[in-house]
């Protein structure tokens, strides 16, 4: 039985509408009742939902590499499902761009190392600055030691320039492979599939470069002092699951409606131990730093933790690393919890909440700091963006077969049972 053409309408149509138009009215109310300086709270809110649903794209163009690379054949009829969820990466790469360029003009302060006063240690009287002592020159009260030692590093004409690259190398690559297989379905053959197998392998050398330097650039660069080694796995981590939570139940509910057919126990059971695998790769990097950095107990790395642990954000620290790694190890880790949706939606739902709260918690201590408020502002750009996010994921699922009719593996992955 082949799968119908899949229809974005009805209900699920008006739903994505009803939660765009919350988000819209919570970024408008949010910003004119945003009395903090430089709008501090809205523009951290716009970071936290851009980097979390463009990470969720990213997400899915790194597994959808990772199936070509490896010639996994189980996931073959899933592709389709792949390829829509990194089809936002433009809209949330403009998001990404939104925010830091409003950052670079000064519209807010979320990167504090993007003024250009904590870099010289002398003020001129003329007015200028320097970082050597001249005639007439007084100390520069605003000079940062420590930020100006990563002067090269954070100089605007190198940062945007990684930003660029990132941005325009997983934009390329997923118009790239979305192109050779929609060309695969047209003209068959295995030539397609093995281009596609060279170029995923190079994604993943791209990818597991730009991905820790994405992190570092957007996100720990926040906390300007702090650094880690592991960061970048950690972010990657939380990436990587959060896109096979919303594969799941996107695959659920399309399945429950009659969608797609060829989608079997054993596909989603597959699917589950994904979720499940990879919710304990992030707990135990999390649990990686923050073991090393409390054990060690240097007061510039330490400084993290204590802002989220000692202070207002403690109840909603601990409450996201017991969502991330309780709920799903001590639920999912049993076989048929996997293959029951009345298990599985309810904990990846859970899930994806918690790593939304994971992100926001790299964000707002270092933006907010005890300012922080999580009202209808944080509440209604959440369900908003994912009003967008599925929107537009839904759209590419209708534009094309749901089945990559000539994928090499494609009876393969239709037989899996087991």
């Amino acid at each position: 039985m082949e799968a119908k053409q899949f229809q974005f309408e009805g209900r699920a149509k008006k739903l994505t509408y009803a939660l765009m138009g919350l988000g819209v009215v919570a970024l408008v109310f949010g910003f004119l009742n945003d009395h903090s300086h430089g709008h501090q709270r809205w523009w951290a809110n716009l970071l936290v939902n851009g980097f979390f649903y463009f990470s969720i794209a990213l997400g899915a163009l790194f597994f959808y590499a990772l199936q070509y690379a490896t010639e996994s054949g189980w996931s073959a009829v899933l592709k389709r499902v792949f390829e829509a969820i990194f089809s936002y990466l433009p809209v949330g790469a403009l998001v990404i761009l939104v925010v830091l360029l409003g950052g670079q003009f000064h519209l807010h302060h979320l990167y504090h190392w993007m003024d250009s006063t904590l870099y010289y240690e002398f003020l001129l009287p003329d007015g200028s600055m320097s970082h050597e002592a001249a005639d007439g020159a007084v100390a520069n009260p605003a000079f940062d030691a420590i930020i100006s030692g990563k002067s090269a590093y954070l100089s605007p004409g190198f940062f945007w320039a990684r930003t660029l690259v990132y941005l325009a190398t997983y934009l390329i690559f997923a118009k790239m492979f979305r192109k050779w297989s929609l060309e695969e379905d047209r003209i068959g053959g295995t030539k397609l599939h093995y281009k596609m197998y060279r170029r995923g392998a190079l994604f993943l050398v791209f990818f597991a470069v730009f991905s820790s330097m994405m992190s570092w650039d957007w996100l720990m660069s926040i906390d300007t002092h702090w650094f880690s080694t592991l960061f970048g796995w950690y972010i990657f981590s939380g990436m990587w699951v959060s896109m096979l939570i919303f594969a799941t139940v996107t695959l659920t509910w399309m399945r429950a409606r009659g969608s797609f057919p060829q989608l079997t126990d054993s596909h989603m059971h597959d699917m589950g131990k994904w979720v499940f695998a990879i919710s304990m790769l992030w707990s135990y990097l999390f649990f990686s730093q923050f073991m090393l950095i409390w054990y060690s107990n240097i007061p510039e790395e330490v400084t993290y933790y204590i802002a989220r642990m000692f202070t207002d954000y403690k109840v909603m620290f601990l409450g996201m690393f017991f969502m991330n790694f309780a709920v799903p190890f001590y639920v999912l880790i049993a076989r048929d919890a996997k293959r029951n949706i009345y298990f599985m939606i309810p904990v990846s739902i859970l899930i994806f909440f918690g790593h939304y709260l994971d992100v926001y918690l790299l964000v707002a201590p270092g933006t907010l700091h005890s300012h922080a408020e999580f009202g209808f502002l944080e509440w209604g750009s959440f369900l908003g963006f994912l009003g967008l996010f599925i929107h537009v994921v839904f759209r590419a699922l209708e534009k094309v077969p749901l089945i990559p009719v000539n994928h090499p593996f494609l009876e393969e992955s239709k037989a899996l049972n087991y």
